[in-house]
């Protein structure tokens, strides 16, 4: 389910990242697009791995992208590159997915 989250994330971060300027290309544009796929990537090598150790770092680093995809949207909202409709309903969904990558560390941990 997290993992769904988070590749959905990703195909609207792209969606976004289209939207900006071209000479972002090499800034913002690039950071959303590298946070969003760590986020995922994070995500499914963590499911991969044999210890519930290793799978909560990788949620871990998994979560910390998601802080540092939000805080980049909310840049770009401020800096008014992108609708803020587009990026008020990307940045729901990774606040939601933020909340389920914290309870899902939470529920390992107690293991």
């Amino acid at each position: 389910m997290i993992w769904k989250k988070s590749i959905e994330i990703g195909i609207g971060t792209y969606s976004i990242a289209r939207k900006l300027p071209k000479e972002e290309i090499f800034g913002l544009r690039q950071q959303i697009t590298r946070a969003s796929v760590s986020m995922a990537s994070n995500i499914a090598e963590g499911s991969s791995r044999g210890s519930s150790v290793d799978f909560c770092r990788f949620l871990g680093i998994a979560l910390g992208s998601a802080y540092e995809l939000e805080t980049q949207l909310t840049l770009i909202g401020k800096l008014n590159l992108c609708e803020s409709s587009d990026l008020h309903a990307l940045i729901l969904e990774i606040v939601q997915a933020q909340k389920m990558i914290s309870a899902l560390i939470f529920r390992i941990g107690k293991k």
